[in-house]
C-alpha cells in the first residue's frame, strides 16, 4: 500500500491517538530540512516524512507565521494535500517549522539535491530554468541555446544571496515567492541578469 493513498485517513487516526510514539523522538537543536507530505485537519496540521510511515503534528514558529501564510496561499486551509520542504526541529514529537524552502499541491516526494545542484530557480513568460552548483551554472530558456558559466559559491548579504560571473549573475532574496502557474510557493525570489537582460522568478535550495 502506498502511503500517499492513505495519508488523509491515517492522519486523522493518528490525531486521535495523540501521536504518543512520536513524542519519544529526541529534540534536534538546529533546524534542518524536513521533506514530506502535509495535510490540515481542523486546526491540526499533520506531517508525514518522505519514505517514512510516521506522522507528527506541525507548529508554525516562523516570524509572523509566514510558513502558514505561504501554505494557505496554495490551499492548505482548504484541505489540499501538499508536498513541503520545511526548515524545522523536532521537539516532544512536534515538528516546529521556522521557514520553508518550497511547497506544492499534490506534489510527490523529491530527492534532495546533489553537490552538482545546490540551487534551482525558474520563471514564466518567458519560461526559464536555472540550475547552480558543483562546477557550473546553467540557464535554460525555451527555444534558445543554454547559457553556462562557472559556479562560484554565492555570497550571503543579509536576506540576499548573490552569485556573479562574467556571463551572468543571479540574486536570491529570502522572501515568499508564489508561482501561480505551478500552484507552488518558494522561499526565495530570484533575479537573473545576463547580456543586459533580466529574468524574474522563484528559487529554492536543492
Amino acid at each position: 500500500m502506498k502511503i500517499c493513498h492513505f495519508f488523509p485517513v491515517l492522519a486523522v487516526a493518528l490525531l486521535a491517538t495523540g501521536l504518543k510514539a512520536e513524542e519519544l523522538k529526541p529534540a534536534d537543536s538546529k533546524p534542518k530540512f524536513a521533506y514530506g507530505l502535509l495535510l490540515q485537519h481542523g486546526d491540526k496540521i499533520v506531517f508525514s516524512p518522505c519514505r517514512d510511515s510516521s506522522y507528527m503534528l506541525v507548529e508554525d514558529v516562523s516570524p509572523d507565521r509566514v510558513v502558514t501564510q505561504a501554505l494557505n496561499s496554495i490551499g492548505m486551509a482548504a484541505g489540499k494535500r501538499l508536498y513541503v520542504e520545511l526548515m524545522a526541529v523536532v521537539e516532544a514529537g512536534v515538528l516546529k517549522a521556522s521557514a520553508f524552502n518550497m511547497a506544492q499541491t499534490e506534489g510527490r516526494c523529491q530527492l534532495p539535491g546533489t553537490a552538482d545542484e545546490a540551487w534551482r530557480a525558474s520563471g514564466n513568460e518567458p519560461g526559464w530554468v536555472l540550475a547552480a552548483g558543483g562546477e557550473r551554472v546553467v540557464l535554460k530558456r525555451h527555444g534558445k541555446p543554454d547559457l553556462a558559466a562557472p559556479y562560484v559559491a554565492p555570497q550571503a548579504d543579509g536576506k540576499y544571496t548573490v552569485f556573479a560571473s562574467e556571463k551572468l549573475s543571479f540574486r536570491l532574496e529570502n522572501s515568499f515567492c508564489r508561482d501561480s502557474m505551478a500552484d507552488a510557493v518558494f522561499g526565495w525570489k530570484a533575479t537573473v541578469t545576463f547580456d543586459g537582460q533580466t529574468l524574474q522568478g522563484c528559487a529554492w535550495q536543492r
